[in-house]
């Protein structure tokens, strides 16, 4: 072999173990950039449903009050008329 081939040889053989290396680190920061990310996606789904239960709760109290919040000032109206009779 010259000493061409085996110059041209050895920088293929660099850059080989150079691009090697840099794809492990790679593969190694994005499986931390998974874990990371499903931390914050299982994070803002608890938030959700937290939010959804509050929400829910608060519908659930909101609505028969104001029922009878309605019926009240029908009742009250009810009763102004008939005194005026």
């Amino acid at each position: 072999m010259s000493t061409a081939a085996e110059v041209l040889v050895i920088i293929l053989s660099v850059f080989l173990a150079f691009f090697l290396i840099l794809g492990v680190m790679l593969t190694i920061y994005l499986i931390k950039l998974t874990r990371e990310i499903r931390n914050v996606t299982q994070a803002a789904g608890r938030t959700v449903g937290t939010i959804e239960s509050v929400v829910s709760g608060a519908a659930k109290l909101t609505s028969p009050l104001f029922m009878a919040e309605l019926i009240n000032k029908y009742l009250k109206k009810f009763k102004k008329g008939k005194k005026g009779e």
